[in-house]
C-alpha cells in the first residue's frame, strides 16, 4: 500500500539479491500469515518485504501541443477568425486561429486552428 501522505511513490522496487548466495530474490506470499516475502530459489533465505509494491510501471510521454488546446477558444470573441482554412475533418468553412507559445526555441512560428462548428471543434495546424 502506498503512503497517501506524500507524493514520493512506493520507494525502492528494484531487484533484490540474496545476502547468502547472491542469487536474485523473488516475491512470494506467506499464505499462513498473509505477508509478502522475498525468497531465494537457490537457498532457504527469506526476507520480509518492507513494502507491498513489487513493481512500478511509470508511463512517461510528451503531451502533443494540439491536445493542450481547449476547444472553448471558439467562443472567444477576441481571437481572429478565418474562412480561408476550412476544417479538414468536417469541411466547416470558419475556424479560429492563434499562435501558441512553443517550449522549444528551434520551432518555427506555427498557427493553430480550431473548427468553429460546435459539433466538431477539430484542432489542427497547417
Amino acid at each position: 500500500m502506498m503512503n497517501t501522505g506524500t507524493n514520493r511513490g512506493p520507494g525502492f522496487v528494484g531487484i533484490r539479491f540474496c545476502p547468502e548466495c547472491n542469487n536474485m530474490l523473488y516475491p512470494k506470499e506467506d499464505h499462513e500469515n498473509r505477508r509478502l516475502l522475498y525468497a531465494c530459489r537457490n537457498c532457504d533465505f527469506r526476507q520480509l518485504a518492507d513494502n507491498n509494491c513489487i513493481y512500478v510501471n511509470k508511463i512517461m510521454h510528451e503531451v502533443d501541443e494540439l491536445t493542450q488546446i481547449v476547444t472553448d477558444v471558439i467562443a472567444d470573441p477576441t481571437l481572429p477568425r478565418s474562412s480561408e482554412h476550412s476544417c479538414p475533418k468536417c469541411g466547416h468553412r470558419e475556424t479560429v486561429f492563434f499562435q501558441a507559445i512553443s517550449r522549444r526555441a528551434e520551432d518555427e512560428m506555427r498557427l493553430y486552428y480550431v473548427c468553429t462548428n460546435v459539433n466538431c471543434c477539430h484542432r489542427f495546424t497547417e
